[in-house]
């Protein structure tokens, strides 16, 4: 299907694993990678996070090969992979389990029926240790669930705020 419909850009067809934290087609799904830009979050100003009305003054942005999650805090990230959901499939993503053993969760909210973009990335440090997030090697696996129809409105249809999106994208209203 990746290949049919173009969902994944760029698409390894096998999993690659030599010395680096898997990515790729894995059994039933597809081991997305980690960018290397992301929104580390901070309180040395004080704000407070609204996801109705969100302050950038809550993170730091940093690129490289390596990030650096502070004890307890979180960062956004984006994939290196651009995704195009056929309008009868839906996706959950799951946290690698080398991360996960870590305590570090990556959480990602399910790809809806027709949406298409980069996915942001939500990077949990559950530990009271700083967490080494490793740029354009696995971090999250996707899973794809095909319908037996397809849905009466997509993400596409209800022009969803978050269609096509670029980089670390942050909460909308």
């Amino acid at each position: 299907m990746a290949l049919e419909h173009g969902m994944i850009e760029p698409f390894e067809k096998s999993q690659v694993r030599s010395g680096v934290i898997s990515y790729g087609v894995s059994s039933y799904g597809y081991d997305m990678r980690v960018a290397s830009q992301y929104k580390i979050f901070t309180n040395v100003l004080s704000s407070v996070v609204d996801p109705k009305n969100f302050d950038p003054k809550s993170f730091v942005e940093f690129e490289g090969d390596v990030c650096i999650v502070p004890p307890n805090s979180f960062a956004l990230a984006v994939s290196v992979e651009y995704f195009r959901i056929p309008r009868d499939v839906l996706t959950v993503t799951v946290g690698k389990s080398t991360y996960a053993r870590c305590g570090i969760i990556t959480n990602v909210t399910p790809l809806e029926p027709e949406w298409e973009g980069y996915v942001t990335l939500e990077i949990s440090n559950t530990t009271p240790l700083p967490a080494k997030i490793y740029s354009n090697e696995g971090i999250a696996q996707v899973l794809f669930f095909k319908g037996d129809e397809a849905p009466e409105t997509s993400y596409k249809d209800k022009k969803g705020k978050y269609q096509g999106q670029r980089g670390v994208t942050l909460p909308k209203l």
